[in-house]
C-alpha cells in the first residue's frame, strides 16, 4: 500500500512517491505528469484509513524521523499508541501539488524545457489538492476514509473533502481553520506576497538557480507573527533586548546580506532576533514560488463557492464532525469555528465544537499536542456507529 519507497516490518512507510499521470488543474492548465510524495503508517484493514492534511508549509512527513528535519510535524499526535493510533488506524499523508517537498511544484523540472517550471506552473487551488489526494487514494486502493483531519489550511483541505466527496468520508476533523480567510488575514497575506515579488532576485518567478531569500524571509516573518498570540509573545519576549548587539540583515541572499544595519544596537530586541532566526530556517527549506502558490490557494478558498451557503456546501455529508479551535488563535478564531460548527448543524451533520484554552495562538495545534490529541483520540475511538450522535460528553474534561 505504499507505492515506491521502503517500509518497516510494522507497515510504516519511510516515504513514497507515485505518479498520477497527466493532471488538469481547476484553472484549466495541465501538467503532463503529477508526481505526489506521500507516506503511510500502520496496516490497512479495509475500513481504517485516515487522511491527515498538512498545513501551509508542511509536508507528508507527519511523524517519525525526517532526514534533515528532525521529527515529523505531528509526531506526538500520530503513531503507535498516540491519539491517531497507527496500531488501529492506517494513516495516509500526502504533500500537495505546488509544494516543494517531493510533489510536483514550481521548482520541479518541466519535461518540455528541462528547466524549473517557475512562473509557468499552474495556479493551484485547495480543490486541486483534494482532487490529487483522491487520485492517489484511488491508485493505492482506498475508496473510503474513516476520517480526514487537517490543521490550518489543511483544515480547509479536510472541509473540501466532505464538500466534494461526501460519500467517501465518515468523519472530519477541521482543526484551527475556517470556511475562508477574513479580510485582515487577506491583507496581511497580500503584504507578504509583495515582499517576495519586490525582491530584486524575484525576476517574475523565474529566478532559479538563485532565490529571493530577502523577500521570502520578510514574508515568513509576517506570517509567523499571525501564528502567535499577544500573550505568548509577551511571555516569550516582553521588551527585552537581544544582548544589545548590532543587527545584520537576515535574508541569506540579498545584496546586503550579513551587513550591519546603521542604527542603534539597543533597538534590536529579542522578538526581532527570534523572527530573524525563524526566517533564516525557513528560507533554507522552502521555495518562494511554492509559498506564493500555496498562500494563493488559501486566500482564494471559500467553502461556499458554488453554493448559496456554507451549510448547503456541507449538506451532502451524512457523517460526523469534530471542530477544534484555540482561544488564543486570531489567525482562525474561535468565532470562525463557531460559524463552521453552526454550518454543519444547519446541514444536518452531527457536530461537536471543542474550543481549547491556549495562549500559544494559531500554532497551538502544533505546539501543544497534549491539548489537541485527547479530543481527536476520543472522536476517532467512538465506535457507537456512523450515524450515532457525537455527544459532547465524549469530550468532558
Amino acid at each position: 500500500m505504499t507505492g515506491s519507497g521502503t517500509s518497516s516490518a510494522d507497515g510504516i512507510s519511510n516515504g513514497s512517491s507515485r505518479s498520477l499521470g497527466s493532471f488538469e488543474f481547476e484553472c484549466g492548465e495541465h501538467l503532463p505528469e503529477l508526481e505526489v510524495a506521500y507516506e503511510t503508517h500502520g496496516e490497512f484493514t479495509g475500513d481504517n484509513a485516515v487522511l491527515v492534511c498538512h498545513a501551509l508549509t508542511g509536508s507528508h512527513r507527519v511523524t517519525g524521523s525526517v532526514d534533515g528535519q528532525g521529527e515529523g510535524w505531528w509526531d506526538e499526535v500520530v503513531g503507535p499508541g498516540k491519539p491517531i493510533d497507527t496500531h488501529e488506524q492506517f494513516v495516509i499523508a500526502a504533500n500537495v501539488p505546488g509544494s516543494c517537498y517531493g510533489t510536483t511544484g514550481p521548482a520541479s523540472t518541466n519535461p518540455e524545457t528541462g528547466e524549473p517550471y517557475g512562473s509557468d506552473f499552474p495556479t493551484v487551488t485547495v480543490g486541486d489538492w483534494t482532487r490529487a489526494q483522491r487520485r492517489l487514494l484511488d491508485d493505492i486502493g482506498i475508496d473510503r476514509l474513516r476520517a480526514v483531519i487537517g490543521g490550518s489550511v489543511g483544515g480547509m483541505n479536510a472541509l473540501e473533502w466532505v464538500k466534494r466527496y461526501p460519500d467517501r468520508v465518515e468523519r472530519v476533523i477541521p482543526v484551527a481553520t475556517a470556511a475562508r480567510l477574513d479580510p485582515q488575514l487577506l491583507s496581511l497575506s497580500a503584504v507578504a506576497r509583495r515582499a517576495i515579488t519586490s525582491d530584486p532576485v524575484w525576476q517574475g518567478g523565474d529566478y532559479y538557480p538563485d532565490h529571493p531569500d530577502s523577500g521570502l524571509a520578510l514574508a515568513r516573518q509576517l506570517g509567523h507573527i499571525t501564528y502567535l498570540s499577544k500573550e505568548s509573545m509577551d511571555e516569550k519576549f516582553g521588551r527585552d533586548l537581544a544582548d544589545c548587539q548590532p543587527r545584520s540583515f537576515p535574508s541569506g541572499g540579498g545584496e546586503n546580506d550579513g551587513q550591519t544595519a546603521d542604527f542603534a544596537a539597543d533597538s534590536y530586541r529579542d522578538v526581532e532576533s527570534y523572527l530573524d532566526y525563524q526566517a533564516q530556517k525557513f528560507v533554507r527549506r522552502f521555495d518562494a514560488n511554492s509559498y506564493l502558490h500555496l498562500t494563493n490557494a488559501m486566500e482564494n478558498y471559500d467553502l461556499a463557492a458554488g453554493y448559496d451557503s456554507d451549510a448547503e456546501a456541507l449538506s451532502e455529508f451524512d457523517g460526523e464532525a469534530l471542530v477544534v479551535s484555540f482561544s488564543g488563535d486570531w489567525h482562525f478564531t474561535v468565532e470562525q469555528s463557531d460559524h463552521l460548527a453552526d454550518a454543519f448543524r444547519r446541514a444536518g451533520v452531527e457536530v461537536t465544537h471543542r474550543s481549547l484554552h491556549s495562549n500559544h495562538g494559531h500554532d497551538a495545534f502544533l505546539a501543544e499536542p497534549e491539548l489537541v490529541g485527547p479530543p481527536i483520540r476520543r472522536f476517532l475511538s467512538n465506535d457507537a456507529g456512523r450515524f450515532a450522535p457525537v455527544h459532547a460528553s465524549l469530550f468532558a474534561q
